[in-house]
């Protein structure tokens, strides 16, 4: 049964080829409104966070889409901060041997000021499928910009390839460009709130909603809701010195559960105490 249902949804993902899906449990948690979010997920959801990162970060993450192991979405992530900004690196990987997608992306972010910063990103995307298909691949670029318009309120844009890259000569095929924008609103030092708007240039627009409760110096309780499809999501996260552990899940209507779990890890020294990962200026003081 489940693999007729992959077989069944497999035209779906094969139109989708190279979108650009989100990563790790945090996002995840959230109901993916992450546009404003600064971690080592930041290498994939919007590359100027990273430039409010303090120390390296690595981070490793595994979804299972639908409980499908044929839906299997996976990856990693790194972030180094310098002192004059961060670089990243981020891989994902989703599907089987019929069918599958996989996105190495390479990226920079810049804190320009205590109020803004700025990022941008190459990627190489793969997409193959057992039959006449065969192998495509293309190239992307992405960029965003986060701004503290108050010291509660921070306003997010991302845009992932603007130059609509083609993947296949065959019927125009061309990987799809995404429009995201947020705001970020702290109620507190231990609530944050996070709505955002997506939108694909082919597709109807995606609304979502996130939110993250910081109970006490170790554990984060998150939900989030989402449109097109419909969607609620729910997580925890468990941070300790350098090391945090999130887990995750969503729930679709007629789908069912997408269980997902992501560890990450601070090298060289303790993370900032706040209640965003590694990111001591999105605290909004």
């Amino acid at each position: 049964m489940k693999h007729l249902l992959f077989i069944l949804f497999l035209p779906t993902f094969i139109l989708a080829g190279g979108d650009n899906s989100h990563l790790g449990a945090r996002s995840a948690g959230m109901g993916h409104s992450s546009v404003g979010l600064s971690d080592v997920w930041s290498t994939h959801h919007n590359q100027a966070g990273l430039g409010w990162l303090t120390a390296p970060v690595a981070g490793v993450f595994f979804q299972n889409k639908f409980l499908l192991k044929e839906m299997s979405y996976m990856g990693f992530a790194y972030a180094h901060p310098t002192k004059s900004g961060a670089f990243g690196v981020s891989f994902s990987n989703f599907g089987n041997a019929l069918y599958g997608e996989s996105k190495l992306g390479i990226g920079y972010g810049m804190k320009f000021s205590d109020k803004i910063s700025g990022g941008l990103q190459l990627n190489y995307h793969n997409t193959r499928l057992q039959n006449d298909y065969g192998k495509h691949s293309g190239v992307t670029a992405e960029f965003g910009i986060q701004a503290n318009l108050t010291s509660k309120m921070m306003l997010s844009t991302h845009i992932f390839n603007p130059t609509r890259a083609k993947l296949n000569d065959y019927n125009n095929e061309r990987i799809p460009t995404v429009l995201r924008i947020g705001i970020n609103y702290k109620f507190s030092k231990q609530v944050l709130a996070t709505v955002e708007a997506e939108k694909n240039l082919l597709n109807k627009p995606i609304f979502r909603a996130g939110l993250e409760y910081h109970t006490n110096e170790m554990i984060f309780l998150r939900a989030g809701v989402g449109t097109s499809p419909t969607l609620a999501s729910f997580g925890v996260g468990i941070k300790k010195d350098a090391y945090q552990f999130d887990i995750a899940a969503s729930y679709h209507q007629v789908l069912g559960f997408s269980p997902e779990i992501s560890f990450q890890y601070t090298l060289g020294k303790k993370p900032e105490k706040s209640t965003e990962s590694s990111h001591k200026k999105i605290e909004f003081e």
